[in-house]
């Protein structure tokens, strides 16, 4: 009964997917992304000295093969990453035509998308009349602001005063699929907000967009900052996934972040959530009580909600500092028979143009199961390999690499 951890990097992607040039951001094709070796590559030139110094240092995620994983996916070096690999290593490439995360987190799951997500056009008025009329009927308000694509931080600071004088709650969306209500947890009230997103949520699904998320904020003026308190309300996967696999075959799955909101609850016996730091002590707690062949899958979102988006380079370099230095305190307290993967779910290159997640591959990194080259596989191997270490029925289009 051996356990299996599933860690997700949020955005840490290896450069970019044989079809990057399908996929734009800003009008520019993601051909030539890289999240980690661009960032890299700025640490080392300078680009990005904002509180740290020097090239980036991660001596763990690169001696389970970070640095040969992205030459693998990209050819490119990343500058401070040359170990040689004490874990099993390989790049993967997604199949579903998005580059967002219920398209990435389903294929790592073993289900690649069955349908094309709809996206609201970059225009203005974004959405349909008839939709937003649904949205002030189901929140008691005469209107609603926003109604565009944008960032989330520029949408509070733009219509923040304006929300907490009318009550109208702020609607937009971004290159992803997903519509995204932002409200002031005093003024509007978090519960009213969730209830509204959840209400709405099942007009947006017939609509095949993959989610609506509450955006919960707090502050005044000039000093408004979102909370830890968003709900992602995804579409329900339409087949059994990797925690449905386990759960069925009488294994605890325990959900670290937004995992449980992405496969709106299927297959989870116990979600655990808060900020990327909060996350990390769940997971090592984990580490230290989850039964006996028991499934725990993470996702830490900061590098893509708080850096990748935001193009910051030097706090993404920071956060996977960060990471790196945490994951050395986990891998020796693993027992005996446990498995560790970590990978990520899509690009998001602070360097690149846009604010739009990036079309890339993404490491396979694997700590448990001896060292190697993996090779260039696809996503849904990361389902089909976890199921075989935990010895459940798999489904679903992968292969496992074990």
């Amino acid at each position: 009964m051996m356990r299996a951890f599933l860690l997700v990097m949020d955005s840490v992607g290896i450069g970019g997917a044989p079809d990057a040039a399908s996929y734009f951001n800003a009008g520019v094709p993601d051909t030539g992304a890289n999240t980690l070796a661009h960032i890299a590559q700025a640490c080392a030139e300078g680009r990005a000295e904002e509180g740290r110094s020097g090239p980036l240092r991660l001596p763990v995620l690169d001696a389970l093969g970070m640095g040969v994983a992205t030459r693998l996916a990209s050819g490119e070096a990343v500058p401070g990453l040359g170990a040689e690999p004490s874990g099993l290593w390989g790049a993967a490439s997604e199949r579903s035509k998005g580059k967002d995360t219920p398209s990435g987190h389903w294929e790592l799951a073993g289900l690649p998308v069955p349908w094309d997500w709809h996206y609201f056009a970059v225009a203005q008025p974004v959405f349909p009349a008839q939709l937003l009329a649904e949205v002030c009927e189901i929140a008691g308000v005469e209107g609603t602001l926003g109604n565009c694509h944008g960032s989330g931080t520029v949408m509070l600071d733009q219509f923040g005063p304006e929300h907490q004088r009318s009550g109208w709650p702020i609607c937009y969306t971004s290159a992803d699929s997903v519509f995204q209500i932002a409200a002031h947890e005093e003024s509007f009230g978090l519960e009213r907000l969730l209830d509204l997103c959840e209400k709405i949520a099942p007009t947006l699904h017939e609509m095949k967009v993959g989610r609506v998320i509450a955006r919960p904020f707090v502050g005044a003026p000039g000093r408004y900052r979102r909370t830890t308190n968003r709900h992602d309300y995804a579409i329900m996967p339409p087949e059994p996934i990797l925690t449905n696999w386990a759960q069925d075959a009488g294994r605890r799955v325990y959900a670290i972040g937004k995992i449980g909101d992405i496969f709106s609850m299927q297959g989870i016996d116990e979600v655990r959530k808060g900020d990327d730091a909060t996350l990390m002590r769940h997971l090592s707690d984990l580490v230290d009580s989850a039964e006996d062949g028991a499934l725990t899958f993470a996702n830490f979102v900061e590098f893509d909600s708080l850096y990748g988006h935001r193009r910051d380079v030097s706090g993404y370099a920071r956060a996977l500092e960060w990471f790196d230095v945490e994951l050395g305190k986990l891998l020796p307290r693993l027992r005996e028979g446990d498995l560790l993967l970590i990978t990520a779910d899509h690009g998001n290159d602070p360097t690149w143009t846009g604010t739009d997640h990036t079309r890339e591959r993404v490491p396979v990194l694997v700590y448990g199961r001896g060292a190697g080259q993996i090779g260039q596989i696809a996503f849904a191997d990361v389902a089909a390999s976890i199921a075989a270490h935990l010895k459940v029925p798999a489904q679903g289009p992968g292969r496992s690499f074990l």
